[in-house]
Parts: C-alpha cells; sequence; structure tokens
C-alpha cells in the first residue's frame, strides 16, 4: 500500500518557498527540492537572502545562477511573504 502524499496548504511558507522554484530550469528534481528547502529556511530567516541559499543549495541549473534568484524573487513577490512562525 501506498501510503498517501498531502499537499501543504495554500498559505503556508512551504508552498511558498517550493512554489517559488517550480519554474527554474535544474539539471535534476532533486536540485529543485533541496533549492526549494532552502528558500524556505530564507524566509523563514536562516539565510541573509535568496543569494545566500542558492550558494548552500548548490542546485545544478540549466541557467545562470543570477537568472535563477531574479525568478524566485520575482515567485515571492506575487505571493504575501508570512515568516512568522
Amino acid at each position: 500500500m501506498t501510503p498517501e502524499i498531502k499537499s501543504w496548504p495554500e498559505d503556508s511558507i512551504e508552498r511558498s518557498a517550493y512554489d517559488a522554484v517550480k519554474n527554474v530550469p535544474v539539471l535534476e528534481e532533486n536540485d529543485r527540492n533541496r533549492l526549494g528547502y532552502h528558500v524556505f529556511m530564507f524566509l523563514k530567516g536562516q539565510y541573509p537572502s535568496i543569494d545566500e541559499a542558492m550558494h548552500i543549495a548548490q542546485p545544478r541549473l540549466h541557467c545562470s545562477k543570477t537568472e535563477a534568484v531574479r525568478m524566485i524573487s520575482e515567485a515571492l513577490a506575487t505571493k504575501p511573504e508570512d515568516t512568522a512562525s
């Protein structure tokens, strides 16, 4: 029997982080998951910038780091940022 996979609520920080990286062109899905986790850590205040989160995540990208940071920043700007928890 396969376990059920639950999605995060629409208004959660986790959903915002992983949605922000869903269109970033990466080599493998694990690169996207790792990047999403580090963007989540940025939203929680663990990293000072998206650049730092990108540096630590070390995703293998099919675009420049600058372009990926721009894409993530734009995606986060379209959602209300809730860093309280």
